[in-house]
């Protein structure tokens, strides 16, 4: 008998099989009734008998052994796909996950083998299809379940920033209150400290958010509104002097400098390129800031020295929690490295782009932004 034949006839003690085994992967199976434990099994086991009943050409079979299956763009979910997010819900781990396969190809194959009922010439191919189909199953779980995960972790963190807050700000606006009951100079010391320590925290959480929100695949979100971005940019260039006092910082503006955007999210942008710019760039040297305007888009561009930017880690410089090492160790010890992952997302938002070009002992971050909404 045929595997694929073998499977179709004994469905019902290769699914009691599994849900034993499912039953014992505590706590999350506790109340799990047998439908429950059993969940896409079945259909698992008639995609994994049709697999193995299908032609299969050699450069196929070498795909899907490395893991190349092609997908089908706006098929719905495979059984081993639901399989996986309804185990991430019901609180399994991966390795779970990944056992639960493991006790399903053992049942199949030591039932099949106890059978008696192998054939001869295809049993070998049998074997290697099957294992193939399995762990195709595998592969497909563990990346849905990893998704699922990620999404809830995000969602987490998102909560989390938000119910942060609101304590936070009780305690800035009580800070704040004090400072002005208080002449007392070593108070006042104390109470501005602690003013500034709770804005900075304020500005964690809501690159916190921020992340959250995009990898959730929310999205930043903008407040478009006319606006003249030369002026946007001088007015944070001034507080980026005030609070960057070792920073040498330029501006200069050319063309029509007028369109629709979401003038914070582009401060926010400013503040965080100027700000790399005085972690990693060369100490006691110029940055300079231009904003260039034409018929169509507008160039925010920041320039700075330094050690050159290997061109293989560039796009790693966006990506989330990723942070070179700083010149200066403790102006980095509060820093999430969400600073220019955020200016993608702004940039994103806005339907432009952020891009980098480094060498000669020079990088220039610019910010390009379509002038008006791109609908």
């Amino acid at each position: 008998m045929r595997l694929a034949d073998f499977i179709d006839a004994n469905v019902e003690p290769i699914l009691s099989a599994a849900e034993a085994f499912a039953a014992t992967m505590l706590p999350a199976s506790s109340h799990m009734d047998a439908e429950a434990l059993r969940d896409h099994m079945p259909m698992i086991l008639v995609a994994v008998a049709k697999d193995l009943r299908s032609a299969q050409t050699s450069n196929e079979q070498l795909a899907k052994s490395l893991g190349q299956q092609p997908s089908i763009h706006g098929a719905p979910e495979t059984a081993a796909q639901t399989h996986a997010l309804l185990r991430a819900k019901a609180g399994f781990d991966i390795s779970q996950l990944v056992a639960e396969y493991r006790a399903l190809r053992a049942s199949v194959l030591s039932l099949w083998f106890d059978s008696g009922k192998m054939g001869n010439a295809q049993t070998q191919d049998d074997l290697v299809r099957f294992n193939e189909a399995i762990d195709q199953a595998v592969a497909e779980s563990v990346t849905y379940f990893t998704a699922e995960m990620d999404r809830w972790r995000h969602v987490f963190l998102g909560v989390l920033g938000h119910d942060l807050r609101g304590p936070l700000n009780a305690i800035l606006l009580t800070a704040e209150v004090l400072s002005k009951m208080t002449t007392e100079a070593p108070l006042e010391r104390h109470t501005v400290r602690l003013i500034q320590s709770g804005k900075r925290m304020k500005t964690l959480l809501d690159d916190l958010l921020d992340f959250s929100r995009a990898s959730l695949g929310l999205g930043l979100s903008l407040h478009r509104a006319p606006v003249d971005l030369a002026s946007v940019c001088t007015e944070e260039i001034e507080l980026l002097r005030t609070a960057l006092p070792d920073a040498e910082i330029s501006f200069r503006s050319e063309g029509e400098t007028a369109g629709s955007f979401d003038g914070s999210r582009v401060r926010e942008a400013l503040g965080n390129l100027v700000s790399n710019a005085a972690r990693y760039g060369t100490k006691k040297t110029v940055i300079d800031v231009a904003l260039v305007g034409d018929d169509h888009h507008m160039r925010l561009s920041v320039t700075n020295t330094g050690e050159p930017i290997p061109m293989e880690n560039v796009q790693a410089l966006f990506e989330p929690l990723r942070r070179a090492r700083p010149l200066d160790e403790l102006a980095e010890s509060a820093n999430l490295g969400l600073g220019l992952f955020i200016v993608r997302e702004i940039a994103k938002a806005h339907g432009g782009e952020i891009t980098v070009t480094s060498s000669g002992g020079t990088t220039v971050f610019s910010l390009m932004l379509p002038r008006l909404a791109v609908q």
